[in-house]
């Protein structure tokens, strides 16, 4: 597979190699198309609107008009869900807590150990009591050793089950473990070493997999949850457009999960901050995220007082960010002395009790109370708390946030290098409307820039669009969603994870190059053959298929490029299931890379 895919890229790149090099004269005009057809437009809607077409997709678009189903999807709130994203998000618990529970239910191992020592009170009314008394007992050992320990008399095993314990497959000790009564099933897989739990993972059924991941602590299946709900949310959901912007927005107001007590905030940042705002005024989403103790942790604005010293002082990380990053931008004009201004009018904006799992609450004593001037607004003495709401209305309605947001919708939804002109309709509705996102949406999608022909399938997708738009397009079932991350990782996106506060780019160049490419050609190859974890795929949809230019079409929903197919029939010379084969070369495809 690996030797297919690189003589396939090799193709590939050597193309476009050649159409860059070729000469351009004005005897010679490259064609131009005047405007999409109407299938194109549909194609274009679901490229730049969704995570990929589904299998049906495209009919469905042209049965209710391109028009309505836009529509649609900017009011998601009246489109039903889909019951299959349901059944799968049904078990992850964690998705649904506050952050309060996360922290009392799912804890780390210091606090255990806290607990164990006196030093924090033990829940009462623990999500898995059995769970509980393991944890506690690790913690109770030396070094908190993860060392297999003996299976209790109580539960008197007879010697064919030891056996199967000991040595046999995984689906007969997973049968087994799944017929005993909860307390029996974390004693026995307490007495099995790490990589002996693991193995059971994928024959295993949810309530069992999770209880293994209990044992990689608790806090990695909340984080795990976050993860896998997130790729089945951009896989199942209906409501794409919505899913599209939540993963913009998050980007846009970037949180880094593995920073300290932001490892249980980032889930009820995302739902409850980010989510809910999508397609509402921008304010209100500002706001939302200035009072998020996810952003306040993870930017330091919790700690920053006007009356401390060093690290204890006053922090400029937020007031910076948030007029380069969130509003104005790099050139909205603002100065270093409006940066400090602004962290002036934020001291005292913290978090109770944060590693409680604690809300925003604002602290009197550690504000600064004194004038503050920013970008040429007098904010006078004494304004409390309302000296940073002040500063938000203030770069709310600022012609420059109006400028940058739409220029960066534009960026995500058009184009790497959008028009002035589309830019500038967008910012005037943004104005108008007081900053309503979805009137801005709706002005960029009406607008003749987003339907330029020169925009069809010209972003390269992200690692997040690939993977999902490609487990979309070949129908997969998605069991659980590890081996998807383990993807996204190694092809330089793993969710949540942008440590910088600029989030992931939206801008397509920045995921271009041969390693990446290589690494998404063998992952479309491995998903159409079936061989993803967790990921069923039937090949014999494929199979059943003779010509490879329909499994393109089906894929891709047009006809793929010439270089593509010349590439592509030369990967399946010689080769065994060539419809699986023609579907995961197409997969891995440039044509298939840009939406």
């Amino acid at each position: 597979m690996q030797r297919t895919a690189i003589v396939v890229l090799s193709l590939f790149l050597s193309s476009a190699l050649v159409a860059k090099k070729k000469p351009h004269t004005p005897a010679e005009p490259a064609p131009v198309v005047s405007q999409m057809t109407a299938d194109q437009k549909a194609i274009h809607a679901l490229n730049r609107l969704t995570f990929g077409a589904r299998p049906g997709d495209l009919d469905a678009v042209t049965q209710i008009g391109l028009e309505q189903w836009i529509e649609q999807q900017l009011r998601p709130a009246t489109i039903p869900e889909n019951p299959v994203l349901e059944a799968k998000l049904a078990p992850f618990d964690t998705i649904r807590m506050t952050t309060a529970q996360l922290v009392r239910h799912y804890p780390t191992p210091q606090m255990v150990k806290a607990m164990v020592d006196g030093k924090e009170q033990f829940p009462s009314n623990p999500n898995s009591p059995y769970l509980l008394e393991k944890l506690i007992a690790k913690a109770k050992r030396k070094d908190g050793a993860d060392d297999p320990q003996p299976v209790p008399d109580t539960w008197q095993l007879d010697d064919q089950q030891k056996q199967i314990l000991q040595t046999g497959k995984p689906p007969e000790q997973v049968a087994l473990i799944t017929s005993m009564p909860e307390a029996e099933q974390y004693d026995v897989l307490d007495s099995l070493p790490n990589n002996a739990r693991q193995k059971l993972f994928a024959p295993a059924p949810p309530d069992l997999r999770r209880r293994i991941q209990m044992f990689n602590g608790p806090i990695q299946v909340v984080n795990q949850d976050l993860i896998e709900s997130k790729l089945f949310r951009a896989i199942y959901s209906d409501r794409q457009l919505e899913e599209v912007l939540t993963d913009f927005w998050y980007n846009h107001f970037n949180v880094f999960l593995d920073k300290g007590a932001d490892r249980y905030m980032v889930t009820t940042y995302e739902r409850d901050v980010i989510r809910p705002h999508v397609l509402g005024h921008f304010k209100d989403l500002l706001l939302a995220t200035a009072q998020s103790p996810a952003m306040m942790f993870y930017l330091d604005n919790w700690q920053s007082k006007a009356n401390g010293k060093g690290r204890q002082g006053l922090n400029e990380n937020y007031g910076r960010e948030l007029m380069e990053l969130h509003t104005l931008g790099v050139d909205g004009g603002y100065t270093q002395q409006d940066v400090t201004e602004v962290a002036r009018c934020f001291t005292g904006w913290t978090i109770r009790e944060p590693r409680q799992g604690g809300d925003f609450e604002f602290n009197d004593k550690v504000h600064d109370k004194g004038e503050k001037h920013v970008l040429g607004v007098t904010i006078s003495a004494g304004g409390g708390m309302g000296d940073g709401l002040k500063v938000l209305d203030i770069l709310a309605r600022n012609p420059a946030t109006a400028n940058f947001i739409s220029k960066s919708l534009a960026i995500r939804f058009v184009s790497d290098n959008p028009p002035d002109k589309l830019v500038e309709k967008m910012a005037a509705t943004f104005e108008k409307t007081d900053g309503d996102l979805r009137e801005v949406m709706r002005t960029m999608l009406h607008a003749p820039e987003f339907w330029d022909p020169a925009n069809f399938r010209a972003k390269m997708k992200s690692p997040l669009e690939m993977v999902a738009s490609a487990v979309r397009a070949v129908n997969g079932d998605v069991d659980f969603a590890q081996a998807l991350a383990g993807q996204l990782n190694q092809l330089g996106e793993p969710l949540y994870r942008k440590l910088e506060p600029t989030g992931y780019s939206n801008r397509g160049s920045e995921w271009m190059n041969s390693a990446s490419l290589l690494a998404r050609m063998n992952f479309g190859i491995a998903l159409a053959q079936g061989k993803i974890g967790g990921v069923k795929v039937d090949p014999a949809q494929f199979a059943i298929v003779m010509d490879p230019s329909k499994i393109e079409r089906s894929i891709l929903l047009t006809d793929a490029s010439p270089a593509a197919r010349d590439a592509i029939q030369t990967g399946l010379d010689q080769q065994q299931q060539l419809g699986a084969m023609a579907a995961g070369l197409t997969l891995g495809s440039p044509d298939f890379q840009r939406r």
